[in-house]
């Protein structure tokens, strides 16, 4: 199957690739910048330059293509907003697609996005599922919750560097998965029929609490974490701040997900009908513990060679002791 990942340089995205890649589909890549996108070339996708929020590039893009698998959202970071990235550029890549004729669509969602309207990215992903649904295209929506892949920034590295973990009181605990795992469901649901006009949870397989995430690290690495405590009264104030400047707006909408987290509902689904119906198995998935005790071993072990490295280096500076005659 031709297909077209959009967001496939994200953290997401190029787990879609390698995927889609691995199952002999041939698979283009509508990016904004090629050259951060070189990776996917050497991998053997094809590159095409393109803006969701550019209409007019998408087009050329969908030429020739079967389905469309919608990884992207705006970054924090990003100088276009939520709304403009997860809402206009999705409005816009739906009705090309339409205009196109593609035969399926896989649309990524959050999971509960309709119990948050008052949170942006919630209520917008939200509203594209409703956009998606009546535009008349065969559609699959996957509705994750969390990525094992950030865990590592935000508590394995700062647990390692003696650096403090920031963690918001009485947080929901969250049901993460692992990208690769999620990449199994999006190049899955293109060949069962069953999913088509369906959403599905897509989550991992228990929820963690940011305590129980912290005191795994602890036990793998072998270092005590320096916790921090940030109120969610904290937050909301920081967010009042930053959204009265416009580079700050996309972070003031992204702090608003901690109403999210204080609901204290875990994030979570029942998992057991949506593996029978994808035909995976369960066994396969990437449980928390194993993914970080793999990033732990690896970086132990790195660690390890470089300060071997050190020692000898030094042992190599030291000169002999010479006697005076």
């Amino acid at each position: 199957m031709n297909l077209l990942v959009v967001g496939a340089t994200g953290t997401l995205g190029r787990q879609v690739v390698r995927r889609a890649l691995d199952e002999d589909h041939q698979v283009r890549c509508l990016v904004r910048s090629p050259r951060k996108a070189t990776f996917l070339k050497e991998w053997g996708a094809e590159i095409v330059q393109g803006n969701l929020c550019v209409p007019e590039t998408l087009p050329k893009a969908l030429e020739g293509i079967d389905a469309v698998i919608d990884v992207a959202t705006s970054r924090p970071t990003d100088s276009l907003s939520i709304k403009q990235v997860d809402w206009e550029g999705k409005v816009s890549l739906i009705q090309a697609a339409a205009a196109a004729g593609i035969e399926r669509f896989i649309f990524f969602s959050i999971l509960d996005a309709e119990k948050f309207p008052k949170v942006p990215l919630m209520e917008i992903k939200r509203c594209t599922e409703l956009f998606l649904a009546e535009s008349g295209l065969k559609y699959t929506i996957l509705r994750p919750c969390g990525f094992m892949q950030g865990l590592i920034g935000q508590y394995a590295i700062p647990i390692l560097d003696g650096q403090a973990v920031w963690i918001t009181g009485n947080a929901s605990p969250i049901a993460y998965m692992d990208t690769i795992d999620i990449a199994k469901f999006a190049v899955r649901a293109l060949e069962v029929t069953e999913t088509e006009n369906q959403t599905f949870p897509v989550v991992g397989t228990r929820p963690w609490s940011s305590e129980e995430i912290v005191g795994l690290c602890e036990r793998l690495s072998g270092k005590d974490a320096k916790i921090a405590r940030l109120p969610l009264g904290v937050l909301r104030a920081i967010r009042q701040i930053v959204k009265f400047f416009q580079w700050g707006w996309n972070i003031a909408d992204r702090l608003t997900f901690a109403e999210v987290l204080a609901s204290g509902k875990p994030l979570n689904a029942q998992m057991e009908e949506v593996y029978q119906v994808f035909g995976l198995d369960p066994r396969e998935t990437t449980t928390l513990e194993a993914y970080m005790q793999e990033y732990f071993n690896r970086i132990m072990k790195k660690l390890k060679e470089i300060d071997y490295e050190k020692n000898r280096a030094k042992k190599k500076k030291k000169t002999p002791f010479k006697s005076s005659s």
